[in-house]
C-alpha cells in the first residue's frame, strides 16, 4: 500500500512543504510516483520518517540525521537502541528542569518571592529557599505545610526582616547558653526550646511538641538544617534536638 503526500504529512504531523524539502535534500525521496507523477510512500518510507521524526525531536540537525540513517552499519534495532538512551538521557535533564521550575513555584508559594538582592539582604549566604525545599519533601500536602504556605504567602519583605532578627536574637541567647555550659535538658534552654516552638507557631504553623520533635530530629539529619543551626553555634543542632526533646518531656508532666 502506498500514500500520498498529503496523506503522509496527515500521518506524521508535519507539513507537505517539509516532505517536499526533506525529497529535494535526499533525506526522505518517495518510493514510488502515481501516472501522474505524484509522490507515493511506502510502508518502508514511513518507517524512515519515524526515524527522521524522533531525531528531530532529538534536536538532532537534518544533516547529522542523514548521517545516522544512512549509517551501512547501523540496523533498525541500533536506531531504536540510541534512541531510547537519547530519550532516558532528555527525560533527566527535563526532570531536573521541572524540579527547578518547581521549587521556584514553591519558593512564591511559600511568599519567599524576594529578589537576589533583597534575599541577600534578609537572609546573607543562608537561602531560605532551600528549607522551604526540604520541608515541602518531607511535609508536602500535610496540613502543616498547607498552614505554612498560606501565612507565608501573606509576608512582605519587611514581615521576612523581622522574622530573621528574631531568629538572630534566639541564635545569640542560643549560642551564649551553650558557653555557659547548660546541658539541653537543663530549665534555660528547654525554654529556649520552647521560644523555638512558639517562633515556629507564630509565624508558620501550630507547631505541637510532637511535630516540635519531628522537626528537631531533621535538624540534626538534613544537611542543610544542620549547617544551619551548627552555623550559628558548634553543636547547636544536636544540642537543641535533646533541649526540644526535654521541653517536650517537660510539657507532658
Amino acid at each position: 500500500m502506498s500514500h500520498s503526500v498529503g496523506q503522509v504529512a496527515g500521518f506524521a504531523g508535519v507539513t507537505v512543504r517539509t516532505l517536499h524539502h526533506y525529497d529535494a535534500i535526499g533525506l526522505l525521496s518517495p518510493s514510488g510516483r502515481s501516472a501522474a507523477g505524484h509522490r507515493r510512500y511506502d510502508d518502508a518510507d514511513l518507517d524512515r520518517l519515524q526515524q527522521i521524526r524522533f531525531y528531530r525531536e532529538l534536536g538532532f540537525p537534518l544533516d547529522e540525521v542523514a548521517v545516522l540513517l544512512d549509517d551501512p552499519g547501523a540496523d533498525p534495532q541500533e536506531h531504536l537502541r540510541r534512541q531510547h538512551t537519547l530519550l532516558i538521557t532528555r527525560i533527566g535533564e527535563l526532570e531536573r528542569m521541572a524540579a527547578a521550575v518547581e521549587r521556584a513555584m514553591e519558593a512564591r508559594r511559600m511568599g519567599i518571592n524576594l529578589t537576589p538582592e533583597e534575599k541577600f539582604e534578609v537572609f546573607g549566604g543562608k537561602d531560605p529557599e532551600v528549607y522551604a525545599e526540604e520541608s515541602a519533601r518531607r511535609w508536602g500536602g500535610t496540613h502543616t505545610h498547607e498552614q505554612a504556605q498560606a501565612r507565608a504567602a501573606t509576608y512582605t519583605k519587611d514581615d521576612w526582616q523581622r522574622m530573621k532578627k528574631e531568629i538572630d536574637t534566639w541564635g545569640t541567647a542560643y549560642g551564649a547558653l551553650m558557653d555557659a555550659g547548660e546541658a539541653p535538658d537543663s530549665a534555660a534552654a528547654m525554654d529556649l526550646a520552647e521560644a523555638h516552638r512558639a517562633h515556629l507557631t507564630r509565624w508558620f504553623f501550630d507547631c505541637h511538641p510532637k511535630i516540635h520533635q519531628g522537626l528537631a530530629e531533621m535538624y540534626v539529619s538534613d544537611e542543610n538544617f544542620r549547617a544551619f543551626y551548627d552555623s550559628i553555634h558548634e553543636g547547636l543542632a544536636e544540642h537543641l534536638r535533646a533541649a526540644i526533646d526535654a521541653n517536650a518531656r517537660r510539657l507532658a508532666a
